[in-house]
């Protein structure tokens, strides 16, 4: 026999307690699409989002679209499950049997007799299809950009992530843990204390180009703390927006002291893998970072009492 062959059907209808406005935004960010082709997708009228699948690929599509928001359904492709293939019923004499033993391979769409592994991709079914599930409960995966709402995507919705994500310092994408942070930012300290004082010794050729530097120097500086601190909030899975909060007087300060001990999801997440362990150097320069904190916070503490018994003695 054929097998059978399913479609996914939208035809504008939401999930429950999800704003038209989120259900957009989501779907714009699963198909990397602009928000004039999404509203094409809410016209009323039932649209094939995705046709030709075997359930398994079907069951995935569902559930990567409810979770983005839409309240899609699974229908039978009729059209797709027609062949020409002779069944038991219809076959020519002398005919070799038609095997009903054949599977599609949930990543790469390789049709085969049923096995443990693609023989085309190589992966073994039970421990993708299991992964990629564990990714749709998390959030939805994301899917190429069509020439429109219509179009079949270009990728799989069980797209696969990397175990873990790229380092790139000097970026707003990616994640970094907390440790990695803390000795980033400690590598940005050291590099911008000699800078700062070549600066502060162009004071002494000329104020303007001395104060000029300075500025430039700083700015710089900012720029790539700020790369860092999103790529935190990343990794937490919260987004880089909220750095903006650090601005707040207070409450600025206690966001920052929450950057250093919210630890990681462990997991992909929707800005994408976790980031690799951490190295010697790192931990070690984090350490460096925390000692130096602790240590400024005793000094605080101690050199005043030590000036008052100091003016006391006097």
């Amino acid at each position: 026999m054929t097998q059978a062959r399913f479609k996914i059907v939208f035809n504008g209808e939401l999930m429950p307690d999800i704003s038209l406005d989120t259900a957009k935004e989501n779907l714009a960010r699963l198909f990397k699409s602009d928000q004039t082709r999404i509203n094409s997708l809410f016209s009323g009228g039932p649209v094939d989002i995705k046709r030709d699948l075997s359930e398994n690929e079907a069951d995935q599509y569902l559930k990567a679209l409810q979770n983005a928001g839409a309240n899609v359904r699974k229908e039978h492709d009729l059209a797709a499950s027609l062949s020409l293939v002779a069944t038991d019923d219809h076959r020519e004499e002398g005919s070799a049997p038609v095997s009903d033993t054949q599977m599609t391979c949930p990543k790469c769409s390789h049709h085969q007799a049923k096995a443990i592994e693609c023989s085309a991709c190589g992966i073994v079914i039970d421990k993708f299809i299991a992964r990629q599930a564990m990714l749709a409960e998390s959030a939805p995966n994301m899917v190429s950009a069509a020439a429109s709402p219509y179009a079949t995507p270009k990728a799989a919705v069980a797209e696969t992530l990397p175990e873990f994500g790229e380092l790139k310092p000097f970026t707003t994408d990616g994640r970094i843990g907390r440790l990695r942070y803390l000795a980033w930012t400690m590598v940005l300290m050291l590099a911008c204390l000699p800078l700062f004082g070549i600066a502060a010794g162009f004071f002494a050729v000329s104020e303007i180009l001395g104060g000029l530097l300075m500025v430039v120097v700083g700015i710089a500086v900012a720029v790539v703390g700020i790369m860092f601190g999103v790529q935190r909030l990343h990794d937490i899975g919260w987004t880089g927006w909220l750095l903006l909060v650090t601005l707040v007087p207070i409450v600025g300060g206690v966001f920052s002291l929450l950057m250093f001990i919210i630890p990681g999801s462990t997991e992909a997440n929707r800005f994408g893998s976790p980031p690799p362990a951490n190295s010697g150097a790192v931990k070690i320069l984090a350490l460096l970072w925390v000692a130096m904190i602790v240590l400024g916070i005793i000094a605080a503490i101690a050199l005043p009492a030590y000036m008052g018994f100091a003016d006391a003695g006097s």
